[in-house]
């Protein structure tokens, strides 16, 4: 007799990651012959970035020290100490909380675990980054997509954000410098969204785990600065400005008035000490990073620079592509001139070009044209090529 199949858990069939699905496709084309160039993926240390030393020497202290154990579950009092530093030169006041997750991923998921009910609503960025998407599925609450606007750089708007709050809205989700379009939230725009929270009783989840990197002399303004009057967590990390993806290393901090916040940063921890906690020696890394020397972000924001404005030249150059230039991150989002679907759009193009890139549609709902995500991370040798090719492919798809 043959066991029954076990059923998986509905849940799961809203949970989707695009950046890593797309291998699939991928494999296929490898498999087929194909050699490939991965743009997909935002791991900087794929390309010829790497994690500053001092923060490796201060990984190999810790764990010579004995620090291999558990820690404590909210994180190490240095860590936390040094993340209330870094809250305390972004103005984040006052804070009530912190925590130290496996990634910023993490804390991300304990703060929602610790907000939402079945059937309750999120505000989240369309296009925006899919983890979001894939832990509210998994708390079976759901996403209320807004929608950022191509045609003022990728801006929020504040008025469609209000119009979409309703009776089971809990939370408003900020991703600024974005991921996937690269735009920086202008300050005015994060002020009307702040206040769209003060009106409505909502929570602002701002992700800022790109804050440092952004170009052309721009300056990031922390969210939850301008409310200190709202309930608020803002995330950080090791992965992208400190080059250490691999690591797992991010942190969330909880702000705004203590009595409005008390209940839920105790739920937060409450989840957090029934996973144990982030591990012990990597936590050694926040106060190297956070407090140690920053030469390596000037040398990464001169690589990206350059590299974002290749990008946007050549892309833009492509008959039938449009992309608007990131102030942000090291990702672009270029449109196409089509009628057809981008999941098929880019699949075509992995298949026939080798470059692997992410369909618009892995960020959010579709949007009225095809969208595709690059990684323009890579050195200039490796865009290049992948840039000709792409040309190649478009002008011949859409007979241009």
């Amino acid at each position: 007799m043959s066991f029954p199949s076990v059923k998986a858990a509905d849940r799961v069939l809203e949970v989707r990651y695009a950046v890593r699905d797309i291998l699939i496709v991928a494999e296929e084309a490898r498999r087929a012959g194909r050699e490939l160039l991965y743009l997909n993926i935002g791991d900087p240390l794929q390309f010829d970035h790497a994690t500053p030393p001092h923060m490796i020497e201060a990984v190999e202290r810790a764990m010579r020290a004995g620090r291999n154990g558990y820690a404590p579950s909210a994180g190490t009092p240095e860590a936390l100490e040094a993340i209330r530093r870094w809250a305390a030169r972004k103005a984040i006041d006052p804070v009530q909380s912190l925590l130290v997750g496996n990634g910023a991923s993490e804390a991300i998921e304990l703060a929602f675990a610790a907000l939402v009910d079945r059937g309750d609503e999120v505000l989240v960025p369309n296009p925006g980054y899919p983890l979001y998407d894939a832990v509210l599925a998994k708390l079976e609450a759901r996403p209320l997509h807004y929608t950022l606007d191509e045609a003022a750089g990728w801006q929020p708007d504040p008025d469609d954000i209000e119009a979409r709050v309703g009776p089971r809205t809990r939370a408003i989700v900020v991703i600024n410098p974005n991921n996937p379009t690269g735009s920086l939230t202008d300050r005015d725009r994060l002020e009307r969204i702040a206040d769209v929270a003060r009106r409505h009783g909502l929570v602002l989840f701002s992700d800022e785990i790109y804050d440092e990197l952004v170009f052309d002399g721009a300056r990031h303004v922390a969210l939850a600065a301008l409310a200190p009057d709202v309930p608020a967590i803002s995330f950080g990390g090791l992965s992208k400005v400190f080059l250490a993806p691999g690591w797992r290393i991010g942190w969330g901090v909880i702000s705004g008035p203590g009595e409005a916040v008390e209940v839920w940063a105790a739920a937060v921890h409450q989840l957090a000490r029934a996973r144990l906690c982030a591990s012990y020696p990597m936590q050694a890394a926040i106060p190297a990073a956070l407090d140690g020397p920053r030469d390596h972000v000037t040398e990464l924001l001169a690589k990206l620079t350059r590299r974002r404005d290749l990008t946007v030249e050549r892309l833009n150059a492509i008959p039938g592509v449009s992309c608007v230039a990131p102030r942000g991150a090291f990702y672009a989002f270029p449109r196409v001139a089509s009628g057809e679907p981008d999941v098929q759009l880019v699949a075509d193009c992995i298949r026939e070009t080798g470059v692997v890139v992410v369909h618009g549609s892995g960020f959010g709902p579709a949007l009225p044209e095809p969208h595709f995500r690059i990684v323009f991370a890579p050195p200039e040798h490796v865009l290049l090529p992948a840039y000709a090719a792409l040309a190649r492919f478009f002008e011949k798809r859409l007979g241009l």
